[in-house]
């Protein structure tokens, strides 16, 4: 099995074991390198102590071959070398073999050592030689030696260490295994509720944990994406309801209309029956229109840039469209923003439609220049539509942009809007960077647009 395809868990604890494992056999060399190193020092400290007994031995002129019986624990082979180089003494085991070193120690040093490796030694192999010269009617040299140490210096130490590295390393894997199988449990939990989780049963939530830890966090992360997620499809629910209805009015309307006609074909003033189906043609292109609109926009349609003048756009608007309401106008010259032409000439008429659906008289459109922040450090275009109608109340100011949402009393169906307008302005509005609100008003609905001002608009001359 490939290690990708393991789990969290194995994937964790096999990390550990390797990490641990490496660990312990590092920190085991290191050990046996300094057990080795403070046994070889301390096997050199007995090795010369028998030298030294031995030196005695000469210096005092009580030198005989073989050389005597050393304490048990301090037995060692021993050579005695004259000042002409010759062995004249050495313990049993050396008796008849040449020299065990050929060096001396230098002066003013009287204790030398090294690491010899040859043939002398009935164990052969290699022996650390401690050289200590003595004089007596010349430099007399004794040597002393003892078999090096193995690396493990012991083979239980080895033994024990290999054994330790074993269960310490399988101890903690073990550990590592279950705390990451205890602190998954949550996300286990998680992807169980996640799985029975239906459209039609978007309500349910998945489990968070006490501790606040990165799972808490998560868990909170999945809850809100489910109530983003939940109000999206309620929503998309309200949406095709509310758009399958408007559709079927002006459907409905048509076909009504044209039965009517079939049944009495001979007395049918065709140039009336067009007058009378084409409002309904109208609002279905209307809605039809500003579904497509929506679509687009919410599919992330590219906006092109252009710098326009709001005045002229507005002035444009208002010649373009026959208007049943006086339009007063108090408008800026040479207020440049940067954006697309078409779309931002929709929100304004959509803006000026509406106004004109619920005004009593009158309609005032304002345009002028404000101070900006930190996003639009040039300011920003302020257009006001103001109407004399009934106005909104505060609480029903944002219900207003959603989709297909059309108020009760003055703002009703027979005021011909689709509840598609506003929405669509607000789009708009934002997709330039900017805001659709509605503010306070002494009488009536006082919708407001802020637009960031082109930058740079000398560069479009």
């Amino acid at each position: 099995m490939k290690l990708e395809n393991c789990s969290i868990r194995a994937r964790l604890a096999l990390f550990v074991s390797i990490a641990v494992s490496v660990l312990c056999i590092a920190f085991s060399i290191v050990l046996l390198f300094a057990l080795n190193k403070m046994a070889t020092q301390n096997l050199t400290k007995e090795v010369t102590a028998v030298g030294e007994l031995t030196a005695y031995g000469v210096d005092h002129g009580q030198l005989v071959n073989p050389l005597p019986p050393i304490p048990q624990n301090l037995i060692r082979p021993v050579q005695v070398v004259d000042p002409q180089g010759h062995v004249v003494a050495a313990t049993r085991d050396l008796q008849h073999r040449p020299l065990m070193a050929h060096f001396t120690p230098k002066s003013p040093r009287r204790v030398a050592s090294a690491v010899v490796c040859n043939s002398v030694f009935p164990s052969s192999g290699c022996h650390i030689v401690v050289a200590q010269q003595v004089y007596r009617n010349g430099d007399w040299t004794v040597y002393s030696a003892a078999p090096t140490l193995p690396f493990f210096v012991y083979p239980g130490m080895a033994a024990l260490l290999v054994t330790g590295t074993v269960l310490f390393t399988g101890a903690v894997a073990y550990g590592a295994r279950h705390t990451v199988a205890k602190s998954l449990k949550p996300v286990d939990a998680i992807r169980a509720q996640l799985d029975h989780i239906r459209s039609t049963n978007l309500g349910r939530r998945v489990p968070v944990p006490k501790v606040k830890d990165e799972i808490y966090r998560l868990a909170w992360s999945v809850n809100e994406t489910l109530d983003r997620l939940e109000h999206m499809l309620e929503q998309q629910r309200r949406f095709c309801a509310d758009a399958s209805h408007e559709l079927r009015t002006p459907i409905t309307a048509i076909r009504v209309q044209l039965e009517d006609a079939l049944r009495a074909a001979e007395g049918v003033d065709l140039s009336k029956l067009c007058d009378d189906v084409l409002p309904s043609v109208e609002r279905l292109q209307s809605i039809t229109t500003g579904l497509l609109t929506l679509t687009r926009f919410d599919a992330g349609a590219p906006c092109p840039r252009q710098p326009v003048d709001l005045a002229e756009l507005i002035a444009l608007e208002l010649r373009s469209h026959q208007v049943s309401r006086r339009v007063v106008l108090q408008l800026t010259p040479g207020v440049v923003v940067n954006g697309d032409r078409a779309q931002l000439r929709q929100l304004v008429c959509n803006l000026i439609q509406n106004a004109q659906r619920h005004a009593s008289s009158t309609v005032t459109v304002t345009l002028r220049c404000e101070d900006g922040d930190a996003r639009s450090a040039k300011g920003v275009a302020a257009l006001e539509v103001l109407d004399d109608g009934a106005g909104i109340a505060v609480d029903q100011r944002e219900t207003v942009f959603q989709r297909f949402t059309r108020l009760d009393s003055a703002r009703s169906r027979d005021a011909g809007g689709i509840g598609l307008g506003l929405p669509i302005a607000r789009l708009i509005a934002e997709r330039h960077e900017g805001t659709l609100t509605i503010r306070d008003s002494d009488r009536g609905a006082r919708f407001v647009v802020r637009l960031p001002l082109d930058p740079q608009p000398g560069d479009w001359q």
